[in-house]
């Protein structure tokens, strides 16, 4: 079949009627992929936009829902708002973690990047314009987060010329779980003909389908007898205490607030508050030893995710030029409870000399040696952005801004023992935990400043032919300071346990050499050739880079990594044939990724991740997608894509110095190793059949996801012990109607209940317990009914 992702299908015409006629021009979706509205037919970039009906019948209303409509488009997952995003494979596996590399992809809020040091934000999705997803590097335009692609999220706009509103009322089961159930609604207030406000809101609650199931466990818990001898002393915990069926629970709440103001014809004011608080419970990945979305947990798990972002846009003429101002600031709170007891039981078999499980208290009495983990990160995002378009009517047009933003992550990470700070016996390390009961801990915080001046011009060289080209010059300064370690760590002068969480410091950004401060500059570039052959038929080609900044890394002796880059070479269509009934659009490219920067947690660092620049990758890509309506009201569409991702160097392992050491012949992954996450094939595709039944407009639709196979790790030896996820297909069904504004929707997703594995992973260091690996499934079947009110 034909692979991967421009505009999606489902955009030709909603309405049931006798004849629906052609696809006409007013079926494109308008997009701003280069801050200009512009039909998606005319946008030289391989971009898939799902509109907003497209999104209404998917059923969509989170990240995961919406990125299984999007071919070109990878992603790992810990569960709600614990997600990173990847684009054509471009992924080492460990982007975007709390102290590892920025994100590959970007992603935008309407006019405001959002992207965020540590995951992905998961935004509601309601009453939302469209989800544009640019392909390839657009640094060009949107900056230094966007180095394998772009995910903006494009909101509905106060609307002065009429009232409008919706409510929706959504209820449903997993097939194995719990029921769910979500309230959603908008209203669209004109205050006066140039003034209206926009208020939007929702709750949602997902049930569970995951069941912790009871288990206990022994410790052998080696430690000296006294004599130099080491010695078993076996304790058993069990984890009844946390028992519990459909335990991985969700709830969503939050709201959105618009105001438009048009100052006169030429100049409009919109400012923006929204907020959403999320918490879910649990684990949303199974282990396939305990059994079919099972887990055997040993610690209380949550994650909660609470943010508000304010932004505000002024869009206005200076002559026949227009100018746009957008600003913006998010604070994003997260604050996450998981079980690290794996490390544990790994360390308490493979290291018995580390003495990690063998703990008493003053009394004699044991110490349950099970570890967990408390993270806190509270980011703010502070971005500015002022851009000038000259007149799109014009031979030759320009795009030129300026643009700032400065990111913190302040994190509190702790891998702890409950009742450890009590502990008396001095086998372990040197018998003293680094703050309350916390046996490693991080507290440190993370600024980034980026400084940038872009410009894009295109000049028709003739009435058909197009020649566009642009370059970004940016600065970076990345800094890192705060404590990371055991209590060993401490720097000389420094009392462990600390008094106060800020008491210590061996993260610094002190004198030139300290390895905590990471700043660079630099450019990025883009030449396209649009050859407009006729209104219907239109074929590009690209040559763009991208940049992501260097940063730096805990460990003293472990290097600052630099920058990574990639280079995208391209060749495009977008067709429409037989009077616009058949669309056909697609693209085929090839991407050098150089120095990519990747996570690995060193042998023998107590399971400190470090960030390496791992050598080079390349990538081999096909996406295309196909939209056909071959008779009235039924419409049908294919879209995917084909992405081979390989390191194109060998990846050294990592020798004593902790840094990567090629020297010895040692390869953690040679040339040619699949890089992760990414499968080669991912096809999506929907049938739609409308038609009228009495007087109500009539729909059965049904979709169906195909992907393949897909490794988990880039080094060779993390991926054979946690192995690949396999291929699978789902496929989802819904029939329904509307009638004088009342819409009535049965849906049913993942119908044959297929335990898709969209990625393998591991709470702590594969290297040390990767035999415990988890999946992260595609949701198990859900049956579901929605209900509609537009006024």
């Amino acid at each position: 079949m034909l692979i991967a992702a421009s505009a999606h299908a489902e955009d030709a015409p909603q309405t049931a009627l006798p004849d629906a006629g052609p696809v006409s021009q007013g079926s494109d979706i308008v997009v701003t992929a280069q801050k200009r509205n512009e039909s998606i037919q005319r946008v030289p970039i391989s971009l898939q936009a799902l509109s907003s009906a497209n999104l209404e019948q998917h059923q969509v209303q989170a990240f995961d829902d919406y990125a299984k409509q999007l071919p070109s488009v990878s992603f790992q997952s810990f569960g709600p708002g614990q997600s990173q995003l990847f684009f054509r494979g471009i992924t080492s596996g460990g982007d975007g973690l709390p102290f590892g590399a920025l994100p590959t992809s970007g992603v935008y809020l309407d006019e405001t990047p959002v992207t965020t040091i540590g995951a992905l934000l998961d935004v509601h999705i309601y009453d939302v314009a469209r989800v544009e997803a640019l392909s390839g590097p657009q640094g060009t335009l949107y900056g230094a987060s966007s180095l394998s692609g772009t995910l903006r999220i494009i909101t509905n706009k106060p609307d002065p010329s009429k009232f409008s509103g919706s409510i929706d009322l959504q209820g449903g089961k997993f097939g194995k779980g719990d029921a769910s159930g979500s309230v959603e609604g908008y209203v669209n207030i004109p205050l006066n003909d140039r003034m209206a406000l926009r208020a939007v809101g929702w709750y949602d609650h997902e049930g569970g389908y995951i069941d912790n199931t009871p288990k206990s466990r022994t410790y052998q818990r080696w430690h000296d007898d006294g004599t130099g001898t080491y010695v078993a002393s076996p304790y058993v915990a069990n984890n009844s205490a946390f028992v519990k069926n459909n335990f991985n629970d969700v709830d969503t709440y939050g709201g959105r607030v618009a105001l438009g103001i048009d100052l006169d014809d030429d100049w409009t004011i919109t400012p923006q508050l929204i907020g959403q608080y999320q918490k879910s419970h649990g684990s949303f990945l199974y282990d396939p030893n305990a059994g079919d979305l099972e887990v055997h947990d040993f610690a209380p798990e949550f994650n909660k995710d609470e943010w508000y972002q304010a932004a505000l846009t002024v869009q206005g003429k200076v002559g026949d030029w227009d100018l746009l101002y957008s600003g913006g600031y998010m604070d994003r709170k997260i604050r996450t409870a998981a079980d690290y007891s794996y490390y544990t039981v790994a360390y308490d078999a493979l290291y018995p000399e580390s003495n990690t499980a063998y703990f008493k208290d003053a009394a004699g009495n044991d110490i349950n040696p099970t570890q967990y983990f408390s993270g806190s990160q509270n980011l703010t995002k502070q971005t500015h952005e002022l851009r000038v378009n000259s007149p799109a009517n014009k031979p030759f047009r320009m795009t030129a801004g300026l643009f700032y933003q400065r990111q913190t992550n302040l994190s509190t990470l702790s891998y702890y023992v409950p009742g450890i700070s009590g502990n008396v016996t001095t086998d372990w390390w040197n018998g003293t935990t680094v703050y309350g009961d916390s046996i490693f801990l991080t507290r440190a915080r993370i600024v980034d400043r980026d400084y940038a001046m872009f410009a894009q011009a295109s000049y028709d060289i003739t009435p058909s032919l197009t020649l566009t080209g642009g370059v970004r010059g940016f600065i970076y300064r990345n800094t890192l300071n705060g404590y990371s370690g055991f209590s060993f760590n401490a720097p000389d002068g420094c009392t462990v346990p600390m008094a106060t969480l800020d008491a210590c410091t061996n993260l610094d950004t002190g004198s030139a050499g300290s390895g905590k401060k990471a700043t660079g500059s630099g450019e990025t570039h883009k030449i396209n050739l649009t050859w407009q052959i006729d209104p219907d038929h239109m074929v590009y080609a690209t040559y763009s880079t991208g940049f992501r900044p260097g940063g730096n890394n805990r460990r003293a002796s472990v290097k600052p990594y630099g920058p990574d880059t990639l280079d995208n070479f391209e060749l495009g269509w977008k067709t429409s044939w037989l009077n616009r009934r058949l669309r056909f659009n697609g693209a085929v490219y090839y991407e050098r990724w150089k120095d990519l920067q990747y996570a690995l947690v060193l042998v023998g660092s107590g399971g400190v991740t470090n960030i390496y620049n791992a050598g080079n990758a390349r990538v081999y890509g096909v996406e295309a997608d196909i939209q056909a309506i071959p008779l009235s009201g039924l419409t049908l569409s294919v879209s995917g894509a084909y992405n081979n991702a390989a390191l194109s160097t060998d990846f050294c392992a990592i020798g004593t110095d902790g840094n990567p050491d090629c020297s010895t012949g040692n390869i953690a992954a040679p040339k040619g190793t699949r890089l992760p996450v990414q499968p080669r094939i991912k096809i999506t595709g929907t049938a739609r059949y409308e038609f009228a039944l009495g007087d109500v407009n009539a729909f059965m639709q049904g979709s169906v996801l195909r992907q393949s196979s897909s490794t988990s790790f880039l080094s060779v030896e993390d991926n054979a012990t946690v192995g690949n996820s396999g291929g699978f297909t789902t496929a989802d069904f819904a029939i329904g109607g509307s009638k004088n504004g009342t819409s009535v929707e049965l849906f049913i997703q993942n119908a044959f209940d297929e335990r898709g594995s969209l990625s393998h992973n591991v709470f702590t260091a594969p290297t040390t317990s990767g035999q415990f690996y988890r999946i992260y499934p595609v949701k198990p079947q859900y049956f579901g009914i929605k209900v509609g009110r537009k006024f």
